[in-house]
């Protein structure tokens, strides 16, 4: 039966990883997951680990996720840090056309938002 190695181990190796190769994109260092609540979209991106959620604090800014969802995205953007659990929560008003029932978008849900997210180039 498969077993995950133990914390400090992957641990160990996600930051000798980090040195080697530094990351370009969110999805380097981070897990996302999104969803809905009417034209709203709610999407949670979880740190590896507290260098990585450093670096989520720099890239995750209103600004900077408003330009990279450009017209998807067409109110205002919210940012929450969650420190205790090292991620941020992310409240993206106006996102989805009117909500499940009424747009024409292909994801009526928000479901692909995470992966979006995911793409967006780090800050150093």
């Amino acid at each position: 039966m498969w077993r995950s190695p133990p914390k400090q181990e992957t641990q160990g190796l996600m930051q000798e990883f980090m040195m080697e190769n530094k990351p370009r994109q969110l999805r380097d260092i981070a897990y996302a997951r999104s969803g809905d609540k009417g034209d709203k979209v709610n999407v949670g991106v979880i740190a590896l680990n507290d260098a990585a959620y450093e670096t989520l604090l720099r890239t995750l800014t209103p600004e900077r996720i408003k330009t990279h969802f450009g017209e998807w995205v067409k109110g205002d953007v919210e940012v929450f840090p969650m420190p205790n659990i090292k991620a941020v929560n992310l409240l993206l008003h106006n996102a989805l056309g009117g909500g499940a029932t009424r747009t024409l978008r292909y994801d009526v849900t928000g479901k692909s938002f995470s992966t979006a997210v995911l793409r967006m180039e780090v800050v150093d």
